[in-house]
């Protein structure tokens, strides 16, 4: 009998639980608030993630490259 496959995210998700934990928002409300930013370079996002939000610069990396990623 085979174990049932478990599929763990990869890329920035893998981020997701941990960011979750920590700064008690659900991943949506990060990514809306990176959608809702007048900000648009990658790196603009993460600074501002990290400076008014008190991301961690990981973290902050993940949500702007997924919320990218996905449109």
């Amino acid at each position: 009998m085979s174990e049932p496959t478990t599929t763990r995210p990869k890329g920035p998700a893998s981020y997701f639980p941990a960011i979750e934990k920590k700064y008690g928002h659900p991943v949506d409300h990060w990514l809306r608030l990176i959608r809702a930013s007048p900000l648009t370079r990658h790196s603009e996002l993460v600074a501002w993630l990290k400076t008014e939000h008190g991301l961690g610069h990981g973290h902050a990396n993940a949500l702007v490259a997924h919320t990218r990623a996905i449109g």
